[in-house]
């Protein structure tokens, strides 16, 4: 599934993965910018709380956004596809000036939103300049291949990961999140194996990945996105490795990028913080809502 196409003299809006575990309570610095790019005090932002089953995830997340300044912050209440042919909801989205998917589980997102009139327009919204951000399940929904399940603490194997489809807002990466914190290395490499032409992107807890429009990404949060680039692998016996079987994969190239760090995504290549190009402080924010 290719991203939405984006309209005549539009920009897509920025993909926001984000590792799961964010600050919630002192400097919010993800959350801060997010609120930024989605028009500041202007922005009416909607929560997708679905992956979740916890009755006060929209909620929290509606408090946290109003507390950074969001002038409005309305929250989904999806847990049926049913629910997701709701033209109100549908409606809201239309207003949208930024979108933001909790953490939970990403199947249940998957398998409730996929495909339905909700997800349409999610992925139209991008494409006509809203930033979509999503933590942890609702980071690996982003990609057009999502890891579903896995273990950690695995060296990459057959059979080490599990695929199913994701909402396709990015085909250019695949995307596993508390990724130090649960030891996910092996569970990317395997992910990477069955699919080199993707970028893995491993993201920690309280760390966010935001791709711009350019395709260039910029890493903020206290942790590192680990960047698995398998583009020019020389090796991998995926193709014949039974059930666990440890996997040999040669030539991948392995990024780990902190704070500020930049990556072309097309270009394949990662940037210093301190490397001359344009920072955070010039990012464009979404000017939707004063349309």
């Amino acid at each position: 599934m290719c991203p939405a196409p984006v309209p005549a003299h539009s920009e897509r809006g920025f993909i926001i993965p984000i590792g799961g575990g964010e600050d919630k309570e002192k400097e919010m610095s993800i959350h801060r910018k997010f609120v930024e790019l989605s028009g500041g005090r202007n922005s009416d932002i909607v929560v997708v709380p679905t992956a979740s089953q916890l009755e006060n995830t929209g909620p929290n997340y509606n408090d946290i956004f109003r507390d950074l300044g969001a002038a409005q912050v309305e929250f989904l209440p999806i847990n049926s596809r049913e629910d997701c042919d709701n033209p109100g909801f549908v409606e809201m989205l239309d207003r949208a000036t930024g979108i933001f998917m909790t953490g939970g589980n990403q199947l249940r997102l998957s398998t409730i939103l996929g495909g339905t009139l909700v997800a349409q327009k999610i992925r139209r919204c991008n494409a006509s300049g809203v930033p979509v951000a999503g933590t942890s399940a609702g980071a690996s929904i982003m990609s057009e291949h999502m890891v579903a399940g896995g273990s950690g603490d695995k060296s990459p194997s057959g059979g080490g990961v599990s695929l199913a489809p994701g909402m396709g807002l990015t085909n250019a990466v695949i995307i596993d999140q508390h990724f130090t914190q649960r030891n996910r290395l092996g569970r990317l490499l395997s992910a990477s194996a069955y699919n080199p032409f993707l970028i893995g992107l491993g993201i920690d807890e309280d760390t966010a990945a935001f791709i711009g429009p350019d395709n260039v990404f910029q890493v903020l949060g206290s942790g590192t996105v680990t960047v698995v680039d398998a583009g020019s692998m020389t090796h991998s016996s995926m193709w014949q490795a039974e059930q666990d079987e440890p996997l040999s994969l040669l030539g991948l190239k392995i990024d780990v990028l902190g704070a500020g760090c930049r990556y072309d995504l097309t270009g394949r290549q990662a940037y210093p913080p301190d490397d001359g190009k344009n920072g955070f402080c010039s990012l464009p924010s979404n000017n939707r809502a004063d349309s």
